[in-house]
C-alpha cells in the first residue's frame, strides 16, 4: 500500500487529548478528522494531503501514545502510532502547554529520541502570553526549541508550516507528465456495514498490513479512514468507515459524528462494499444501509464475511439471497462475495467483483440498441390506461451513466405508473446485463399543442 505519489511523510504524535486531530484539520485545511473533548477519539491513523509553503506532504494523524499491554486496545493503538512514526520524514510531537510536562510526555519524548527520526516539538494550546511562557517548560524534553501554537485558534500555524517545509528532505526533481499521460484517478471504494462485521479486518487483509485497529470490541473504528491500494488493475482509494447502527440506538454525539462521516464516505464512493457477518444473516439495518446505497446511486457488492464459521453454507446463502430478492428488488442481481477476512480465504475474489460492478455502473447503451429493445418491450406489454386514455411512449435514450440513467419521451409520459417503470427497469437489467446497479428512469411528457385551444 502507498499513495500515488512519493510524498514526504509528516506524522503528528503525542499523548491523548493534546489537540493532534485539531492540528491535523488545521494543516490539511478542512475538517477531515473527528474532534471531541473526549480523550482517545482517534484510534486509527488518519491520512491527508497538505500544501505547506509550496511543499505537498502526506500528513498522518495518530492515536494518542499511552503505556499499555500489547494485547489491549490501547496497546494496539500505540503499536499503530509507532508504525506511523517509523515511516516518518518528520515527527510533530505535541504536548499540551496548559497542562505542563506530564510523565507520559517525558516518557514518549525519551522514546522518540531513540527512533532516529527528525522531531519538531510543538507546545499546543499556548494561547496568549501565558501559554507562550508555559511552552518554555518543554525545553526539558530534550527535543530542541518548542514551537508555541494554538491549533484551535490558528495561532502560530504559519510559522509551523514554514518550519515543516524547512526540515523536510529536498523534493525530487521530476517533469510533470503530459496531460495525455496523466493516469485517471483511483477507483473510489467505501467499506460499510454494521459494527463488528469485520470491515477493518477486511481492509487490513486487502492492504497486507495491520493498517487499522482491530479486535473483538465492537465499534473500534470511529472515523472514515482513507488509504490508497496500488492494485495491478489500477489504484483503488479505499475508505474504511465506522459501523452504522440503527438511528434510535445512536445516542452519543461522538457516534453521531462517526455515522455522519460514514454516510459522507458512502456518498463520495463509486462502489460500496456492504459487509455482513454471514453467521448472523441479513438484518434490517443491513437492508437500510443497502437502500441508502441505492438512493445515492452507487454500485454495490455484498460481502459475506466470516464465511468459514458458517455451518450450512448452502442454506445460509439461499436465505440471504431470498431476503435480498424480496427486500431489495431495485438492486436485483447484486454481486455476492463470500470470504473470511480473518484467514484471507476468498478475499482475492472481492476486488475483481468490485471492478465488474464499477464497469456495470459505468455502462452505456447505444440509442439504436435501446430503442429496438424499447419497441419490443412496448409490444410485449403495452403501457397502461391512465384516466381512460393510453399513454403513448415514443422513444428512449440514455442520459448518463454512473449510475445508468434513461429518459423516456412520450405523450403524458410523466404519468407512467411505478409498476410499469419497474417492468422496464427489469427488462433493461436483463437485456443489457446491468446486474445489481441502480437504474434510473426519467420521464419527459410531450404537450399537446392543441390542448389549450380545445379548452377555450
Amino acid at each position: 500500500m502507498n499513495t500515488s505519489e512519493n510524498l514526504p511523510v509528516v506524522v503528528i504524535a503525542g499523548r491523548p487529548n493534546v489537540g493532534k486531530s485539531t492540528l491535523f484539520n488545521r494543516l490539511v485545511g478542512r475538517r477531515q478528522a473527528l474532534v471531541s473533548d473526549m480523550p482517545g477519539v482517534t484510534r486509527d491513523r488518519k491520512e491527508g494531503e497538505a500544501m505547506l509553503r509550496g511543499r505537498r506532504v502526506r500528513l498522518i494523524d495518530t492515536a494518542g501514545l499511552e503505556e499499555a499491554a500489547p494485547d489491549t486496545l490501547f496497546g494496539r493503538m500505540r503499536a499503530s502510532s509507532e508504525s506511523a512514526v517509523a515511516q516518518a520524514d518528520l515527527v510533530l510531537f505535541c504536548i499540551d502547554a496548559r497542562a505542563g510536562i506530564t510523565p507520559a510526555d517525558a516518557h514518549f519524548a525519551a522514546w522518540l529520541r531513540r527512533q532516529d527520526r527528525p522531531v519538531l516539538l510543538l507546545a499546543n494550546k499556548a494561547e496568549g502570553q501565558a501559554g507562550t511562557d508555559a511552552a518554555l517548560e518543554a525545553y526539558s524534553l530534550g527535543l530542541g526549541t518548542p514551537l508555541a501554537l494554538s491549533a484551535e485558534h490558528g495561532e502560530g500555524i504559519a510559522d509551523l508550516m514554514g518550519e515543516i517545509a524547512d526540515r523536510l528532505p529536498d523534493a525530487p526533481r521530476a517533469q510533470a507528465p503530459h496531460s495525455e499521460d496523466r493516469p485517471e484517478g483511483p477507483l473510489r471504494l467505501a467499506i460499510v456495514g454494521r459494527p463488528n462485521a469485520g470491515k477493518s479486518t477486511l481492509l487490513n487483509r486487502l492492504l497486507g498490513e495491520e493498517r487499522m485497529i482491530t479486535g473483538p470490541e465492537p465499534g473500534l473504528t470511529r472515523d472514515a479512514i482513507s488509504v490508497v491500494l496500488d492494485d495491478p488493475g489500477g489504484p483503488i482509494q479505499i475508505v474504511d468507515t465506522a459501523g452504522m447502527r440503527k438511528r434510535a440506538r445512536v445516542e452519543q454525539s461522538l457516534e453521531r459524528m462517526s455515522v455522519s462521516a460514514s454516510i459522507e464516505a458512502l456518498k463520495m464512493a463509486e462502489v460500496v462494499v456492504l459487509t455482513l457477518d454471514a453467521t448472523l444473516g441479513v438484518h434490517e439495518q443491513d437492508l437500510q444501509i443497502a437502500r441508502l446505497i441505492e438512493r445515492e446511486g452507487r454500485a454495490c457488492v455484498l460481502a459475506l464475511n466470516k464465511w468459514d464459521a458458517v455451518e450450512d453454507r448452502a442454506k445460509t446463502r439461499q436465505a440471504i439471497a431470498d431476503r435480498i430478492e424480496t427486500s431489495l428488488a431495485q438492486m436485483r442481481g447484486i454481486p455476492v462475495v463470500t470470504f473470511s477476512a480473518m484467514t484471507g480465504a476468498g478475499v482475492k475474489h472481492l476486488l475483481p467483483a468490485v471492478r465488474r460492478a464499477h464497469e456495470v455502473w459505468n455502462a452505456r447503451v447505444t440509442t439504436g440498441e435501446l430503442n429496438r429493445w424499447f419497441e419490443g418491450a412496448l409490444e410485449r406489454h403495452q403501457p397502461p390506461l391512465v384516466d381512460g386514455r393510453r399513454l403513448k411512449l415514443r422513444y428512449m435514450t440514455q442520459a448518463k451513466s454512473r449510475p445508468p440513467t434513461f429518459i423516456i419521451f412520450g405523450t403524458r409520459a410523466e404519468m407512467l405508473p411505478d409498476s410499469y417503470k419497474r417492468y422496464l427497469v427489469n427488462g433493461l437489467r436483463e437485456t443489457f446485463h446491468l446486474p445489481g446497479t441502480p437504474i434510473r428512469i426519467q420521464l419527459r411528457g410531450t404537450k399537446n399543442p392543441y390542448a389549450e385551444n380545445t379548452e377555450r
